[in-house]
């Protein structure tokens, strides 16, 4: 069984920085590939980034240059540090893995999810 759990949101204000946590357990080898993904208010969930098990990274346009995915596989755990905060980064952030090597950013292409972390930007 397949355990995703995400920590590290919270009230930051604009401009600061959060770096979340996803600690997997359960993960085979098989599961190659873990996003992250984020849902904001009245919004559909999209895409922030992900990371294979060999550090190959994709990441959605408005993350490039202030989030940075990594991954420490002994650990089982993925991070997303994310810089310089918007009122608009507002969301619940969700942690999910799949199979295949295909760095996608698209929800429907991931097997299991975390339950997510409410990251709030707010001054």
């Amino acid at each position: 069984q397949v355990q995703l759990v995400e920590s590290g949101g919270g009230l930051v204000r604009p401009g600061g920085s959060l770096r979340l946590s996803c600690a997997a357990s359960g993960v085979s080898s098989d599961y190659t590939v873990i996003a992250w993904f984020r849902q904001r208010p009245g919004k559909e969930r999209e895409g922030v980034s992900c990371i294979d098990r060999g550090g190959r990274t994709n990441y959605a346009d408005f993350a490039e240059g202030r989030f940075t995915i990594s991954r420490d596989n002994a650990k089982n755990t993925v991070y997303l540090q994310m810089n310089s905060l918007k009122p608009e980064d507002t969301a619940v952030y969700f942690c999910a893995a799949k199979g295949g090597p295909a760095l996608l950013l698209h929800p429907r292409a991931y097997d299991d999810w975390g339950q997510g972390t409410r990251v709030t930007v707010s001054s």
